[in-house]
């Protein structure tokens, strides 16, 4: 999720695994790769935990039935400042060659030794450094504002290749660029201690050099990693399922909001696991803080969020849609952003009664499957069609196939994606498998491509 305040209060493929597959599950060709990554990651934060400089490696299988002949790693986090002023930088490389930037430094190539053959396994390592952007005016996914540092999109993670080639996508502030295969991290956080880490996965502190405490992040089939640095509050609560909920919480939110949101955060957790299956990781921590510029920035395990029970229970909602059904972000925001809105709905009660008949395209090309780059030059629309008409499409198909069906059909998909990749093709043809109606008018008329 990537939208104002103001634009969330107007709104009320071949699939293919790469990582663990559960029971009823299958396997899809061709695969994306490189695939099942293991970060390996020790940073040491300076004093403000704004800096943070340390050693990467990471290990990936090649899965495709070609030689590899080199990877791309994304550095997002050099997005605003391009090559100019980076705020990501990657040195000493081991087990590879720097190649060239590319997509303003948000993209490095790095040439492998020698090819890298089908189901074959390499290693790579580098020197890392990770700088927090100054925010002055509000608080980002990624950069410093006050006492607080967000780190979203900050450790450089392997792009992805596919059918289409490599995805190199530029970075987009409306919505998100992002398209990674699901893998595991285990990240080392040297920190002082009178700053709190809230991070991705489960943590574990351990005394450090006098004053500094070493957190250790330990996350399993997570499609990226975030933290942030500050001195936080925290309130903590244990859902029905089980899953730890850590609600963290700058300066100016009060600890009754803080009580309120953690409230929201474990009966969503609770609610889309009855939805759509069990939470797929042991915590969940939300960051709250309502200088954020947008309302609400979901990653595995880790939301950054205003105080805002809508938005936290769609960025909630990701932990499935994206977190274990992932998606190519850039290209087919709707796969993420719909469902998620969908499912907050229905976790907040709402049957979308009616929705799509306040419907008005603003131009033929306008879809709901567009991608980024459409959206980019139509920001106005985006949250309007992608959130209100995507979300509004899947309770039209609910009326239309039954409720019964709608909600086997959203499990089912979850469980035969887990921690794989979704496509409109490939859930066009699950909801199609799930009723006798002729959905191709369906499509059309909500104007649903691919």
């Amino acid at each position: 999720m990537r939208i104002l305040p103001a634009v969330l209060a107007c709104l009320a493929l071949t699939a293919t695994a790469t990582g663990f597959v559960p029971p009823g599950g299958r396997r899809h060709e061709p695969a994306p790769t490189p695939a099942a990554a293991v970060y390996t990651v020790a940073l040491t934060g300076d004093s403000a935990g704004g800096r943070w400089s340390g050693h990467e490696e990471v290990s990936f299988t090649n899965d495709s039935p070609e030689p590899l002949r080199e990877v791309q790693l994304r550095l997002w986090g050099n997005a605003h400042g391009g090559c100019a002023e980076p705020a990501v930088t990657v040195t000493g490389l081991v087990g590879a060659a720097g190649d060239a930037f590319s997509v303003g430094c948000t993209a490095l190539r790095v040439t492998l030794p020698v090819p890298l053959g089908p189901g074959d396994r390499h290693t790579i390592g580098f020197d890392l450094t990770v700088r927090a952007p100054e925010r002055a005016d509000s608080a980002d996914r990624f950069g410093r504002h006050g006492a607080y540092s967000y780190f979203g999109n900050a450790l450089p993670v392997l792009a992805v290749r596919d059918a289409a080639g490599w995805h190199l996508d530029p970075f987009t502030d409306t919505g998100e660029s992002f398209y990674t295969l699901a893998a595991d991290f285990t990240v080392a956080l040297d920190h002082p201690s009178g700053l709190g880490v809230p991070a991705t996965g489960t943590s574990t502190g351990a005394p450090g050099s006098a004053g500094r405490t070493v957190t250790t992040a330990t996350a399993r089939q997570v499609r990226d990693f975030a933290w942030a640095a500050g001195p936080f509050g925290t309130v903590s609560g244990v859902s029905a399922g089980g899953v730890v909920v850590n609600v963290h919480t700058v300066a100016g939110v009060g600890a009754e909001d803080a009580r309120a949101i953690l409230a929201v955060a474990v009966s969503a957790t609770d609610a889309h696991s009855r939805a759509l299956g069990a939470y797929p990781y042991a915590e969940l921590d939300a960051v709250l803080d309502d200088d954020l510029w947008f309302s609400g920035m979901e990653y595995p395990g880790f939301v950054l969020d205003r105080v805002n029970t809508t938005a936290l229970v769609h960025e909630v909602a990701h932990q499935w849609w994206y977190g274990v059904v992932g998606d190519d972000q850039y290209g087919r925001p709707w796969l993420d952003e719909s469902f998620a809105e969908y499912a907050t709905d229905l976790a907040l009660g709402r049957d979308g009664a009616d929705c799509w008949n306040s419907v008005a395209w603003s131009s033929p090309q306008e879809r709901i499957t567009n991608g980024m780059a459409y959206w980019d030059d139509h920001p106005a629309r985006y949250g309007e069609v992608v959130y209100g008409y995507g979300g509004c499409a899947l309770h039209d198909l609910r009326r239309l196939i039954g409720a019964g069906a709608m909600a086997d059909l959203l499990r089912g998909y979850v469980r035969e994606h887990w921690y794989g990749v979704s496509s409109t093709p490939a859930f066009k043809a699950a909801a199609q498998a799930a009723t006798a109606e002729d959905l191709a008018p369906f499509w059309a008329a909500h104007r649903i491509d691919g």
